[in-house]
């Protein structure tokens, strides 16, 4: 990527931060950079693309935040460890999370071998079992979403339904472990 792209990609995200998915235009984009709109698309063909590009670094950002996690993985239970950078990550950038998490994944603009990346520590977690990889992945992601749009009732213990959530899925990952 240029020097240029990169600068582009930096105000396109300084702008997502900053306002949210819909301020992302070619237009706001080059107003921070101090171009005018036509020139971007020298570097970027549409504004799908630097969607795409921003997608990139949401996923990009995730992966390093569960790899930390997991790393740090000591006596709490590896799926509250998870759950809690999961949460973290999102709620740091709910912007970026929403972006890269709430609508169609540009999987051809990710890095080779990324998507897959960010699922290894969860599938290390549930030790391989697809099944209750996606169920806890999808838990999550309702529980951030539901926390970002101020859905839970005031007062409410997030922590403790986070905990809860994490518990069942680890007995219903013990229980398909001892039917095999």
């Amino acid at each position: 990527m240029t020097d240029r792209a990169q600068h582009i990609m930096a105000a396109a995200r300084e702008l997502l931060d900053a306002e949210g998915p819909d301020a992302l235009s070619m237009r706001r984009i080059a107003e921070r950079v101090g171009i005018r709109a036509p020139s971007l698309y020298k570097h970027f063909p549409d504004k799908a693309a630097v969607e795409a590009g921003l997608q990139a670094q949401g996923m990009t950002r995730l992966t390093e935040d569960l790899e930390a996690a997991e790393a740090e993985i000591g006596a709490d239970p590896p799926l509250l460890v998870l759950a809690h950078a999961y949460r973290r990550h999102a709620l740091a950038g709910p912007h970026l999370y929403r972006l890269t998490h709430s609508r169609p994944l540009a999987r051809t603009a990710l890095p080779e071998g990324l998507e897959d990346r960010a699922a290894l520590p969860l599938a290390r977690a549930v030790q391989g079992d697809i099944d209750i990889a996606r169920s806890f992945w999808a838990f999550a992601h309702g529980m951030v979403v539901l926390e970002l749009d101020g859905r839970f009732p005031p007062g409410a213990d997030l922590d403790a339904a986070w905990r809860t959530g994490c518990e069942a899925f680890a007995q219903a990952k013990r229980a398909g472990s001892q039917g095999s």
